[in-house]
């Protein structure tokens, strides 16, 4: 079987003028500057774009700016580097812009790299070695640490073979990306092609993209279908994580695309203005305080933010601690995602970290937890963040939420879920739509159901139960109608409630009545029994008892429910054995004289008045025994 094609992202990095586009052209043919500004005054001004294929292995280079004002563009090219190719001129050897793009390596969490010492045929052999020893020197301690350091001459390509090598051998030592995951393009240009329209081109960090796909443009919200993709100057039928990618988008206007917006699978994330974060602070940075304005770069998206510190006063140089951004913009960013920090004025770079929850709220002064809670999502497992997600849901966890705040995918949050159900600290109280209560909150929902039902029908005791959707509404509104029927499924399992059709009441329970009660009830039931047909009204037969009229009026409900006597019409009740007999005779006349009778002959043969044969005519209608045709009624 061919060996899969591995997709690495190269970062040049290094001070203005060391030759990086000279570097990477030399490497791959391609000279990465593609503006004529940056060719005539030689230096790059955008991002430039380069390829390589090398035993397996398909390198594609970005080559980031080196000249301080564009270092906003080098941040855009950084998003999503796999090996850094630190370039440093033997004739110059490490300057300003080397410290400060090593520091944005670090910070953006890159963790290989390669040293090129790039015009090595300007210089003696012992000016190279002392170079050699001072790149040594400067990387001690730092994640290039053990990096290949390759002497290079563009001009006359010696030692090109030798870090091509090096690149091979930084690349084995990648990961592959997984392209199962959700689809995410950062947007670091945007541009109209003659012939194909709208096209951005980014790194593509996560899942895959083909032609046909709707995807979704942040922050706007707006769903686009893909028309065709590109990736290694070649058009493909779907590219994959770690690739350079461009989309031809259709349905959209490249004005209204820009660097700094994102493409995602559709339905799964949410745009965002606070974030919590790890922030780290460079030896070399002043310190901040609470309120400090920076500007902020994450993947391709540039902005302003305010920095509020989770429990500390002032953040000092070389710190680190929890914060809180305030965005300027709304952006799309997901836990893990690095970031960037600079300084408002004068802009330097000063720190950067990684975020840890996308979708925030205001900090609360009295969220003593969240420092812990920041903790578990920075280093805890899947089952441990989501413990910890769903404990401080109020109103549960939903799948959505799960996927905006975290971007797991379907087996990995069943899995995690399923995990910490059985240990009973989060509970799966639906499964469609998917919603996680804490186990706590769930025994607090079956505490107050049990005590609800307790006090109504000691309140009650000739109610049967309670009515479901009271119960439900008695909880409040931060009781959500998943966690409550997972709760009274769960306790009528378990024997505790009955809850049989609208009613829930205590298992087992019966309606006890006293013995002034029971002889009222014999009363309503021998009232309508003796009257026959004609019936007298239910206010006659309840004034009659000796009990008050609420619980008069309960026993009658039981007898209701019972079917001793049948509500025929609001004013209007029969006996169970009068109707039974009216329907007996009903049958024999059909026998005896046809299907059909007219409201006379059916006052006749009931032996009452108009005032109870319509009302009961229509009762008859209801229950199928007869059928109303005309003035008349066929017998069923």
């Amino acid at each position: 079987m061919p060996t899969e094609t591995k997709s690495v992202i190269v970062g040049t990095a290094g001070h203005i003028d060391h030759g990086k586009s000279t570097l990477v052209e030399a490497l791959t043919g391609t000279h990465p500057d593609r503006l004529a500004e940056e060719k005539r005054r030689g230096i790059t001004i955008d991002l430039g774009f380069a390829f390589l294929e090398e035993e397996s292995v398909r390198f594609g280079f970005v080559d980031v700016p080196g000249h301080e004002r564009f270092i906003s563009n080098m941040l855009a090219g950084a998003a999503g580097i796999d090996v850094v190719l630190l370039v440093i001129a033997a004739d110059e050897s490490i300057k300003p812009q080397t410290l400060e793009h090593f520091d944005i390596c670090r910070l953006l969490g890159v963790q290989r790299g390669v040293v090129a010492l790039t015009k090595s045929d300007m210089v003696d052999a012992d000016t190279l070695e002392l170079v050699r020893l001072e790149a040594e020197d400067f990387l001690r301690g730092s994640f290039l640490e053990r990096a290949t350091i390759v002497p290079v001459s563009a001009k006359t390509g010696a030692g090109l073979a030798e870090l091509k090598q090096a690149l091979r051998n930084a690349a084995t030592e990648i990961q592959g990306k997984d392209s199962a995951r959700y689809f995410r393009l950062p947007i670091d240009r945007a541009f109209a092609m003659k012939g194909f329209g709208s096209v951005v081109t980014g790194t593509l960090i996560s899942g895959s993209v083909g032609p046909g796909d709707e995807v979704e443009l942040f922050p706007g919200g707006e769903k686009l279908r893909v028309r065709g993709v590109h990736s290694g100057g070649k058009t493909v039928e779907r590219a994959t994580p770690g690739q350079r990618t461009a989309v031809n988008l259709a349905g959209i206007d490249h004005t209204a695309l820009k660097r700094g917006m994102v493409l995602a699978s559709p339905g799964k994330f949410r745009k965002t203005r606070r974030i919590d974060v790890r922030l780290e602070l460079l030896p070399s940075a002043r310190k901040i305080k609470p309120g400090t304005r920076v500007h902020f770069h994450a993947g391709t998206v540039e902005t302003i933010a305010e920095i509020f510190l989770h429990g500390e006063k002032e953040l000092p140089p070389g710190g680190s601690a929890f914060a809180n951004l305030k965005l300027q913009d709304e952006v799309l960013v997901l836990p893990g995602d690095r970031f960037i920090v600079r300084l408002f004025s004068p802009v330097v770079t000063i720190g950067g970290g990684a975020v840890l929850d996308p979708l925030v709220r205001r900090p609360m002064l009295k969220d003593m937890g969240r420092a812990a809670f920041l903790a578990t999502l920075e280093r805890g497992s899947r089952e441990e963040i989501l413990s910890s997600m769903t404990e401080r849901a109020l109103l549960g966890l939903g799948h959505d939420e799960i996927v905006a705040r975290t971007a797991w995918t379907e087996k990995e949050i069943h899995e995690a879920a399923t995990n910490i159900s059985s240990s009973g600290r989060v509970k799966i109280v639906s499964t469609e739509p998917s919603l996680l209560v804490s186990g706590k909150l769930f025994e607090e929902v079956r505490k107050k159901i049990l005590e609800k039902v307790d006090k109504f029908q000691k309140e009650n005791p000739l109610s049967p139960g309670m009515m479901r959707e009271d119960l439900r509404a008695s909880l409040g509104r931060r009781v959500r109608n998943e966690t409550f029927r997972a709760a009274l499924e769960e306790l009528a399992a378990q024997k505790k409630l009955d809850a049989h059709g609208e009613l829930v009441k205590k298992a087992g329970s019966e309606i006890a009545l006293q013995p002034e009660e029971a002889k009222a009830k014999e009363q309503i039931e021998l009232a309508f029994a003796s009257a026959g047909l004609a019936v007298p009204s239910v206010k006659e037969v309840l004034d009659k008892l000796t009990v008050e009229p609420k619980r008069a009026e309960k026993l009658l409900q039981i007898l209701l429910r019972e079917k001793t006597v049948v509500r025929v019409t609001q004013e209007l009740i029969f006996h169970r054995g009068a109707l039974a007999q009216l329907k007996e005779q009903l049958s024999g006349y059909k026998k005896a004289k046809g299907d059909r009778i007219s409201v006379p002959v059916f006052k006749e043969l009931a032996g009452i008045t108009r005032k109870y044969a319509i009302p009961l005519l229509e009762y008859l209608d209801r229950e199928r025994v007869t059928r109303r045709a005309g003035e008349e009624r066929v017998i069923l």
